[in-house]
Parts: C-alpha cells; structure tokens; sequence
C-alpha cells in the first residue's frame, strides 16, 4: 500500500457517467479512497452498502467517499443504481491508480484497501484487508480513520 505521509497520486478517471473525475477535484477536502475488487459480487456488495446505510459517519468528518474497482462505468452505473449509492464510483479498468496506489491484489485485481487524503492531498492513512473475503466494518473504518 502507498505509504502514509506521501503525497496521494493524481489520477483522472470516468464515472459511472462517463465523466472524467480528477482527484486534485476534491483539494480542500478529505477523500477517502475505497478499492474494491468488482461489483455486484457478494463482499462488495455488502461492505458498499454498509458505508452507503452509514454515509453521514463519513460526511460528518467532512469525508468524501471514491469507490474504485476495475469494472467499467456502465456497470458501475447499474451497480450504484440498484443499490443506491451516494458516492462515485470510477472505473480503473486499466488498473492504472490501483497500481499507483500500490493496491493490486496477487491475481492483479484491486485489493479492498482504503485511501484517506486529507484537504492537502497528503496520505493520512492506507490500509488494505488482508484476504479479499471480509472488509472493515464501519465501526473499525471509523476508529482508523479518527485514530489517524
């Protein structure tokens, strides 16, 4: 994973739109980047939904939330849609951030590993679970993100 401390690649990605979104977009604000490895799979499903019941947690820091994998913004699209999502989803189907970030998993998907960045657009925290079959419930995302 990137190295806290370091300051967070810039990247250029499309929505679910197909809109290009920049993350030098989101200076003054903190990002919190969430790599995940596709949609509509049952672990992705279940850790998005949970921070989409649980977006206020975020929003009450002052966080915006990116979720990235490699799938492409039409399924991005429909993903967001049938679960309703308040966040962006970008499309990194060349793998190009995932590996800036150093979040690429053995099989070169995307890890589930976590990106906070703060207003300056330095690295606050990076975390990545270890095995691809659980992620970080909200209540321990929380605890890392105000412990950082």
């Amino acid at each position: 994973m990137i190295k806290e401390g370091k300051i967070a690649p810039d990247f250029t990605l499309p929505d679910s739109e197909g809109k290009m979104v920049s993350l030098s977009e989101f200076k003054g604000r903190k990002v919190l980047l969430i790599f995940y490895p596709g949609d509509d799979t049952p672990v992705c499903t279940a850790q998005l939904c949970d921070y989409r019941n649980n977006v206020t947690a975020f929003t009450s820091r002052g966080i915006e939330v990116i979720g990235i994998s490699g799938d492409s913004p039409e399924s991005h699209k429909q993903f967001a849609e049938k679960h309703e999502l308040p966040f962006l989803l970008l499309s990194d189907q060349q793998r190009t951030v995932a590996k800036a970030y150093d979040a690429l998993g053995f099989l070169g998907m995307a890890q589930r590993a976590y990106v906070l960045i703060d207003e300056q657009g330095t690295v606050l925290l990076s975390y990545s679970d270890f095995l691809p079959v659980t992620y970080q419930p909200m209540k321990d995302l929380l605890a890392r993100i105000d412990a950082s």
